[in-house]
């Protein structure tokens, strides 16, 4: 499994060839790269703020997965046609990949003017194998936090049964967790490797990520922080021990 952050909260995934975009938004500092480029088989999208659904319009030939208030949202707002409207705790086979919605805590509200709900904000789990409570120590998963706060399904669920073997978890603060709060996540989650997001794109969630290094450390866990440069990719299969 390989992944590229292109700043923000957007990354690009690749599972044994299916290709997946999360939160595409790339009017960022981080990237520089035109979403032209890019050709996702999938879309994932954790809620729908501007920041996260921006050019969505960008890929209308990919197949959307959100919250069924979403999905709505998106098909009459931007064309989109194929998309699979699911909840918290479900699970969509991708192709090669499986999908996981898991929970995030923030607000999800729509830019339609009239405050309208896209119902519960979410994050994604994939991974290159079903989830089940059998414990696969060959498989290869990646955990979007999406925005949100630090909650104890982390620590209760996504952790132990789901089993992330890397974490992107969003560090800006303000409207996210913060770098002390996210090193808490990603102690209480026992990834191997965590990368920092969702900062320094605006002046309220300007960040060092070497702090959030230091917080990490400063729980006693033994993770990795990785910390990419945008559009920069992380091949995970190479650097898990089996």
């Amino acid at each position: 499994m390989e992944f590229t952050w292109h700043g923000h909260s957007t990354w690009s995934l690749d599972v044994d060839g299916t290709s997946l975009l999360i939160d595409p938004f790339f009017d960022n500092p981080k990237t520089t790269l035109d979403p032209e480029e890019l050709d996702p088989d999938y879309v994932l999208i954790t809620h729908g703020h501007a920041d996260h659904i921006a050019d969505v319009d960008r890929f209308r030939g990919a197949h959307f997965v959100a919250t069924p208030e979403i999905v709505g949202y998106l098909t009459d707002e931007y064309g989109i046609e194929d998309a699979t409207g699911m909840n918290l705790g479900g699970t969509f086979q991708a192709e090669n990949a499986f999908v996981t919605m898991v929970r995030a805590d923030h607000s999800n509200g729509l830019d339609t003017g009239y405050g309208t709900s896209g119902g519960m904000p979410a994050g994604y789990v994939v991974s290159d194998t079903k989830p089940t409570q059998v414990a696969d120590s060959e498989s290869q998963t990646f955990y979007h936090a999406g925005d949100t706060s630090l909650h104890t399904e982390m620590k209760d669920v996504i952790g132990p049964f789901l089993e992330p073997d890397a974490a992107a978890v969003p560090i800006g603060d303000h409207f996210t967790m913060g770098p002390m709060q996210a090193a808490i996540a990603v102690d209480w989650l026992d990834v191997d490797y965590a990368f920092p997001m969702h900062y320094d794109t605006f002046p309220p969630i300007e960040q060092d990520p070497q702090d959030f290094a230091k917080e990490v450390k400063g729980t006693g866990s033994d993770t990795e922080v990785v910390v990419l440069d945008g559009d920069e990719s992380f091949d995970l299969g190479d650097q898990l021990d089996y």
